[in-house]
């Protein structure tokens, strides 16, 4: 299929060939008929990337922060390859479109194949020829409803959240300050609300347009003609809202909003404009100003918009989907006119184009559309047949066999978000006797860029033809954690050795189903991507550290900080807790450097917040402290461990420094890694390096499969000695 993609680094726009996403439980598969451009957000988009390096900067100071504490914490290279990463990518352009349902996921029962719906959401309507859209996301769209309009709905309902922001009243006055798409929307929401509008703009057509769908008056702002208005309408008395759907660096909306506002109104911030409010005259009207939040309630929630939790109607009346769907039946019954906003409609296929004219002025509009081949105009019939996705076969023993020498290892990647191509990809593109064969996800667009990037012979969404291709010796699971166990399962049981990225398993039950599928296929080879053992600076210190005779204690301080808002992370229902996640991690290497499993694990949290003390005690009578905490000054290293035995004390910093010191009979003896890295090597290069000999040679996996599943035993012992309160016994696995 095709999609409209952008490289935020370059500025290049392009129509893009990528694989077609899959239908996920929890939403529809929809084929496109019109989606919309928005003429405000989506070029001040394509405008930023075309902006030198130090204008991208300048124009997102929030991103540059997050640089910064990425820097502090994974040091300059890493941060480097990982923004240079983002920012030579394919982004998607769109959020809102009208398309007919082709697909119907599992758990979604109020439409069917065939149905017409608007879908809203700026990683899910995107303009491409097929979206997923998830449940709260799309709407029916109500008979005789052209599809055209219907493909406002998402910018509708961002109007609509402004308007209901202001709280307007029967007979009040109201001031919209930009008449571009938005502010022409709710001109005539309010007008449909009974409330009188004074439009501003400085463009005639645009105040014409406003007058035309309702507007008592527009006129150019740094006229008198707009004050004039408020003035004649309201006696003197200033407006009862103001509405800023203007963008721009410029001032002068939340001056003018000051002037022309009553005592004690409300100015409602809907765009992306300067705000630097003048507080003497916010203060002397004691003005309330008020943001809008986009669609309205359940943005930027995950848990609504991802896994299609709604919100009690009694506790939040209008809901993304609620709004979007309130916008759509206005324009059904004629409240709301959209037709006039419509400048142009292009073909999908001359997108570029299009995007260039715009950027150029050449194209001057409220509104452009594009339209999607092979879609019914008005009926918004296009019944497509269900896309059929066959089953995996599932086969005896199929061991991968020794490959020769000049044999490239055939590896596929599902999964290729930002871990995978931060942090696997790099060390495996070019390397010699490694072929990348296929990326599967999901989503289109990010197996696009994964294969643009890093050289892959084919990207697609249909995992079940990876899995049932005899030439791919390794299938790479890099996913979100609640598919891990899973996809593992299908991929041993199709005869594939298997790299999973931590953690294996969420649940007892998801561990025990990978065990049983290497016990059904005879299928052992399977790699979790542990990586810290092979980390060299910690490699060299345990040489350096030497044999222990006596028991050991081990302290081990994470310092892993706070998510950031939206985080998927913190879907802690889907994806289980975040040291579940990640804790894998911590657990393994204690063990390794134990040289032993553990038998038992005490857990302890403190009250109110993500701070873990995880106690772990292995056969010999050796101790592990994990302290994994999120209330830790951001500056201060992530990752800080001590080994203490015999008289020896290893000390490792955030696998910047090491050292090792000892007490001998001549002396106090020490050794400290004798230069810092160029940067933090935590031993992924290395153990991709291993898992692809194994697989050339036929050899013994890197970690034995025992180690891997108490180490996975372990983390999930944690939630329960949460519960329990009491020390949890590990029964060893066979």
């Amino acid at each position: 299929m095709k999609q409209v993609v952008q490289n935020y680094k370059s500025g290049e726009l392009a129509v893009l060939d990528v694989p077609v996403p899959g239908c996920k439980p929890g939403g529809v598969l929809v084929r496109t008929a019109y989606s919309l451009i928005s003429t405000g957000t989506e070029l001040m988009k394509v405008s930023e990337a075309g902006m030198s390096m130090l204008g991208k900067a300048r124009s997102r100071p929030d991103q540059v922060a997050k640089v910064m504490q990425s820097v502090a914490t994974n040091g300059v290279p890493a941060t480097y390859r990982k923004v240079m990463g983002k920012l030579d990518s394919y982004t998607p352009l769109g959020y809102s479109l009208c398309g007919v349902v082709e697909q119907v996921g599992a758990g979604v029962d109020d439409v069917k194949a065939g149905d017409l719906v608007a879908c809203a959401g700026n990683e899910h309507a995107l303009h491409a020829e097929l979206n997923w859209v998830p449940k709260n996301l799309y709407t029916p769209v109500p008979d005789g409803l052209a599809p055209r309009h219907a493909a406002f709905g998402t910018v509708g309902s961002i109007a609509m959240q402004g308007v209901r922001q202001g709280e307007p009243q029967l007979g009040e006055v109201a001031l919209v300050i930009g008449l571009g798409l938005i502010g022409q929307l709710v001109v005539q929401l309010l007008t449909a609300a009974g409330v009188r509008v004074v439009g501003a703009d400085p463009d005639p057509t645009r105040c014409e347009l406003a007058e035309r769908l309702g507007a008592a008056a527009c006129g150019d702002p740094a006229s008198t003609a707009v004050e004039a208005a408020v003035a004649e309408l309201t006696g003197g008395h200033g407006v009862d809202q103001v509405f800023l759907a203007a963008g721009g660096g410029s001032n002068q909306p939340v001056e003018l909003a000051a002037r022309l506002c009553r005592d004690r109104g409300r100015v409602v911030d809907i765009g992306k404009c300067r705000l630097d409010l003048p507080w003497n005259a916010y203060y002397e009207k004691e003005l309330d100003v008020r943001f809008s939040r986009s669609y309205g309630p359940g943005r930027y929630d995950p848990a609504y918009e991802l896994e299609g939790r709604d919100y009690p109607i009694g506790y939040v009346r209008w809901t993304e989907r609620r709004n979007l769907a309130c916008f759509l039946d206005l324009l059904a019954r004629g409240s709301v006119d959209v037709e006039p906003l419509v400048s142009h409609i292009a073909d999908f296929d001359d997108a570029v184009e299009t995007y260039q004219s715009l950027k150029d002025g050449d194209l001057k509009a409220v509104a452009v559309l594009f339209r999607y081949p092979e879609q019914a105009e008005e009926q918004g019939e296009s019944a497509a047949p269900e896309v059929s996705v066959p089953e995996v076969r599932r086969t005896g023993t199929t061991v991968a066999p020794v490959r020769s020498a000049k044999t490239p290892v055939r590896l596929a990647f599902v999964g290729a978000g930002n871990y995978a191509t931060s942090m696997l990809l790099p060390h495996l593109a070019g390397r010699e006797g490694v072929e990348l064969s296929t990326v599967v996800t999901t989503t289109a667009l990010s197996a696009a860029n994964a294969q643009r990037k890093f050289g892959f012979a084919e990207a697609t969404t249909d995992l079940d033809a990876v899995l049932g291709d005899k030439s791919i010796d390794a299938v790479f699971v890099v996913t979100r954690h609640s598919s891990h166990a899973e996809l593992t399962r299908q991929a041993l049981l199709a005869g594939k050795t298997v790299f999973v990225e931590k953690p294996l398993a969420l649940s007892e039950d998801e561990l025990a189903g990978v065990l049983a599928a290497v016990e059904e296929s005879g299928n052992d080879r399977l790699q979790v991507g542990f990586n810290r053992r092979f980390a060299p600076l910690l490699q060299e210190a345990r040489k350096r550290f030497g044999a222990r005779t006596g028991p050991a204690s081990l302290r081990y301080l994470v310092n892993a900080g706070k998510l950031q808002h939206g985080s998927w992370y913190l879907q802690q229902g889907a994806e289980g807790s975040r040291f579940a996640g990640e804790g894998g991690h911590f657990i393994d290497t204690a063990s390794w450097l134990l040289d032993a499993d553990p038998v038992s694990v005490y857990a302890t949290a403190a009250p109110g917040n993500e701070d873990l003390q995880v106690v772990l005690r292995y056969p010999d009578g050796s101790t592990a402290t994990i302290s994994y905490v999120t209330t830790g000054a951001a500056g201060f290293p992530k990752e800080t461990l001590d080994l203490i035995a015999d008289g020896k004390v290893l000390r490792l910093d955030d696998f910047v420094r090491a050292s090792v010191y000892s007490d001998g009979t001549v002396g106090r003896k020490q050794w400290v890694s004798s230069r810092l890295p160029k940067a933090r090597d935590k031993g992924q290069n290395a153990e991709l390096a291993a898992f692809i000999k194994a697989v050339r040679t036929g050899g013994p996996m890197p970690v034995p499969l025992e180690s891997l599943v108490a180490t996975t035993s372990a983390t999930l012992a944690v939630r329960a000695g949460l519960a329990g309160g009491a020390p949890v016994t590990l029964a060893r696995a066979r």
